[in-house]
């Protein structure tokens, strides 16, 4: 079955350009284009595995010029020059130059019969097959590997693998930890099929016959240091691919993205703080699937509108996971059991956080926090920036203007609110010999990372010269706490903010400038800012514990992160509390993000948006902008529908640059103060719904904040909504995004959704809806059929946790509904994993409420269920009856129900009845 297949390589590549034209679903025709390969068990089901032979059918010389523009695979991605007919024929691909297209159409692209790879000597395995690939012709880059492995793994049923190796020598890969199949999938959603020469793989959605992943559409490249593969999308929606500046839903339009860590305020098109190269997309049908490529090095996504998708990397291997889905929400829940579900977050880590860069004082910051406390303003968390160091040197504090710091420190914890200070990676290497302690024990343990000659490399950052810790090397991680804990001493902080870890460096490269070598200046430079690999951070080339910083430079934030949360634990004993600026795969088990160093401008508070959306995607829940902007000074009325948005981030932290105008709440207008504090207090009354959010996310992989798309797949409309969210899957938060608004379009997806704060009905056969948006209130809806759990609010989580539990029961249109509560001590470590939480379930069905406990522990004991409104009651009642009894109650022309005064025991089950 695996014989060579002789018909001519072109008529492949004309066949998908014809089938992708015509829209079809189908890449090759039935009968003798197809064969069926020989059924290898796999339990009882065996994935369909075939091979696709070229028609019999040859080429013409007006070939190039038959390939449609949208089908033009770019041959020549290079930015720093024009390309030319000549450069272009030179690779032996097709050239057609239209100067007046400013579209991004590529004047150089491949022919269809450009050569590629050819698979053979296929092998089944335990999990699948492997196969032989070679190349018999060199490409136009340097130091091709001829000979590949290719190793297709049935992980499991909603779970493809699929690694390209050099089959010859090991190469790099990423080193986080990832799951190992035992056994082959069984009933998989996917099959399989391959093209053999030119070599192809075809995944298809089993049920539906829907093509996902068709990498025939261009020839694969795997060189030393460039590796490219190309693949058909189902359709234009495509999300993720981060950390990018731009609308949720991408542009197909000739959109190039690139990947590499780089500290930069965010703008539009360029490659930002962290790099996450997975993607979801939506099938034709509503039905969607992801895809992540495991590779730190340098990258470029390019998107076209045929619509097709190229990766085009500059080191590693081809290591994809595909994820089958089929819904949005499984898709995510899928991709983090690969890279690893996120921690469970301190309850105070949902308060409120205040910070700016340029208090210059540990009195003026603590005379915030009192004015905060004077104007009833909640506020779990006083932060400093960089001012609270001398000479901006971890680990110290300027003992003249931050002398009063422990005390602050100590009076914060004194009224139940905590501390979180900054720390940049990079350590003063210019101090006497002996007077720094954590630049003299980072020499003696070799914990730096070294230049060419074995020395620290030197790069300068805000301290001055600076050595950037090596945190792949398991000794920084012990050197890390070490100086963690010293420092804790004497300024007892409670969370760590970990900033400038692309790693960001002032000078390019190091003081002594970088080698010039193939790391250094590669082959194929993807479209970094700069232009240079080390533009803004150190030498690509320098050698960590693990490898090159060439490949793992992307895994710096991450690396510190892990570092950074397993200090914090070893030091308090409790749940860590990291933000961090950059970002890889597997980061939120150690970290959560804020969106870096935006700007206060309408625009920004807007991207914040799909900066959220995003990183829920990428299992990071924790995440915000600065909110109110954190350069330039904004206005009143931006800081109040900012505070407002910033209510229903993850993370909600307000933080200001130096010398801008103050915008901490207390430094507005009343009327502006008392906006900001209602919406405070109604996200501290959300606490316990936004907290067991979290713990769904630990555990199961859920977003917190979630696109509309992902809970109306089927509704068009919601593909590219991204000035809205939802809290899960029960709360809709429409904000005002402009200057001057009194009122803002909503989209309302088919269905019943009340108003949060009356519980009126709003009816939507899935329709933009205009509604009243008074500068005091920001919108926000319950979706029909669920109950979520709110409490009355005080001005910290500490004294919130303790206040009795309101329930919201917005009915369905059949009169049923459903939530859950996760309830614990808000800051132990692992109280899930060893069973010391408490979990309710309610439930509503035929006009009753029942409460269900799954679990219980000794917190349940504190805490009462106070209140109960029902939303959607269109009849009035008359009688409701509380365990067995009948007790007052209340019900209005809006259709609400309210009973309270209920003193319910959160620890006993319980049932209301209404008739």
């Amino acid at each position: 079955m695996n014989q060579k297949i002789t018909h001519c390589r072109c008529n492949v590549w004309v066949l998908i350009f014809i089938v992708i034209l015509l829209g079809s679903t189908s890449i090759w025709h039935s009968g003798d284009t197809v064969r069926q390969l020989t059924s290898r068990e796999a339990g009882s089901l065996e994935p369909e595995v075939r091979i696709a032979l070229p028609q019999n059918k040859h080429g013409s010389g007006d070939t190039c010029l038959s390939i449609p523009e949208q089908d033009r695979f770019d041959c020549y991605p290079e930015r720093d020059r024009v390309v030319t007919r000549k450069l272009c024929e030179q690779r032996g691909c097709c050239f057609a130059q239209d100067i007046n297209d400013s579209s991004g159409v590529p004047w150089c692209f491949y022919p269809p019969n450009f050569p590629s790879y050819i698979l053979g000597n296929r092998t089944p395995t335990e999990l699948g097959e492997v196969g032989e690939l070679t190349r018999k012709n060199k490409t136009y880059y340097p130091r091709d590997i001829l000979k590949l492995q290719l190793n297709v793994m049935f992980e499991t049923d909603h779970r493809l693998h699929i690694k390209i190796n050099d089959s010859s020598n090991p190469r790099y890969e990423v080193p986080i930890e990832v799951p190992r199949a035992a056994k082959k999938a069984t009933s998989p959603l996917y099959t399989v099929e391959y093209s053999e020469d030119p070599f192809g793989i075809v995944v298809r959605r089993r049920s539906t016959g829907t093509v996902l992943l068709n990498t025939t559409v261009a020839p694969l490249f795997f060189a030393d240091q460039f590796l490219q593969i190309s693949t058909s999308l189902p359709s234009a929606y495509l999300y993720g691919l981060g950390e990018h500046r731009a609308a949720f839903l991408h542009s197909v339009q000739w959109n190039t993205l690139t990947f590499w860590a780089r500290d930069t305020p965010p703008q539009e098109s360029i490659n930002l703080y962290g790099v996450h190269p997975f993607y979801l997309s939506l099938e034709p049908d509503g039905k969607s699937h992801g895809v992540f490529l495991l590779n730190s090095n340098a990258m470029d996504v390019a998107l076209q509108p045929t619509p097709a998708l190229t990766w085009r990397t500059i080191g590693g291997i081809l290591d994809f996971y595909i994820f089958m889905g089929p819904d949005p929400n499984s898709v995510i829940q899928q991709y983090l059991e690969v890279i690893g579900l996120p921690s469970m977050v301190s309850a105070w880590g949902l308060g409120f956080h205040l910070c700016r860069w340029g208090y210059e004082s540990s009195n003026a910051t603590w005379e915030v926090v009192k004015q905060m406390r004077k104007a009833g303003m909640p506020q779990d968390a006083q932060w400093n920036d960089i001012d609270y160091m001398t000479g901006y040197r971890d680990f110290t504090f300027d003992p003249k203007n931050f002398a009063s710091l422990p005390q602050l420190v100590a009076d914060l914890h004194s009224h139940g609110q905590q501390y979180v200070m900054i720390l940049d990676p990079g350590i003063s290497s210019s101090q006497p010999p002996g007077s720094y302690w954590p630049y003299d024990e980072g020499l003696k343990q070799e914990v730096f990372i070294t230049d060419t000659s074995g020395s620290p490399l030197i790069g300068k950052v805000w301290p001055g010269l600076t050595a950037f810790p090596d945190f792949t090397n398991p000794d920084t991680h012990q050197w890390w706490f070490e100086n963690l804990l010293q420092f804790h001493k004497a300024v007892p902080f409670d969370g760590l903010w970990i900033d400038m870890n692309e790693p960001s460096n002032f000078v390019e490269g190091s003081e002594s400038g970088c080698p010039s070598n193939e790391l250094e200046n590669p082959p194929f430079v993807p479209g970094v800012l700069g232009g240079r690999l080390r533009s803004k951070t150190i030498c690509a080339s320098v050698k960590q514990k693990i490898s090159t910083h060439y490949n793992v430079h992307s895994l710096y934030g991450l690396m510190e992160a892990k570092a950074s949360a397993s200090a914090l634990m070893k030091i308090r004993k409790k749940r860590p509390f990291v933000i961090s600026r950059s970002t890889f795969p597997s980061q939120g088990k150690y970290s959560g993000h804020w969106l870096g160093d935006n700007r206060s401008q309408w625009k920004d508070m807007y991207f914040s948006i799909p900066g959220i959306l995003n990183f829920n995607m990428f299992g990071i829940p924790l995440v915000g902008a600065d909110v109110c902007g954190f350069s330039g000074s904004t206005t009143e009325e931006m800081c109040v529908r900012w505070m407002q948005l910033g209510a229903f981030y993850p993370f909600s932290r307000n933080h200001n640059s130096l010398n801008e105008k103050a915008q901490d709440p207390t430094a507005f207008s009343e009327s502006a103060q008392a906006a900001m504090k209602r919406a405070l207090l109604t996200r501290y009354s959300l606490l316990p719904f936004l907290y067991t959010l979290f713990h769904h996310s630990h555990i199961w992989g859920e977003t917190v904040a979630r696109a509309l798309l992902f809970e109306f797949p089927e509704d068009r409309n919601t593909y590219s909504i991204d000035r809205q969210f939802l809290w899960g899957r029960s709360l809709l938060i429409t904000p005002v995004l402009e200057p001057g608004a009194s009122s803002v379009t909503a989209y309302f997806p088919r269905g019943v959704w009340y108003d949060f704060y009356t519980g009126s009905p709003l009816v939507s056969t899935g329709e933009f809806i205009k509604l009243p948006a008074p500068l005091d209130t920001i919108n926000l809806h319950l979706r029909e059929g669920e109950i979520i759990v709110t409490q009355e609010p005080a001005t910290t989580t500490w004294v919130s946790s303790g206040n009795p539990l309101h329930l919201l029961v917005a009915l369905s249109q059949n009169t049923s509904a459903k939530g859950c509560l996760f309830w614990d001590d808000g800051e132990s470590l692992d109280t899930y994993e060893r069973n010391n939480y408490t979990y309710v379930e309610f439930t509503t069905d035929k006009n009753q409420l029942t409460s269900k406990l799954l679990h219980v522990n000794v917190e349940a004991t504190y805490i009462k269920v106070d209140t109960v409104s029902v939303f959607g009651v269109n009849f009035q009642p008359s009688k409701v009856i509380v365990n067995g009894s009948p007790v007052p109650f209340s019900h209005s022309s809006n259709q609400v129900l309210i009973v309270d005064k209920l003193h319910l025991p959160l620890e006993k089950e319980f049932y209301i009845s209404w008739w």
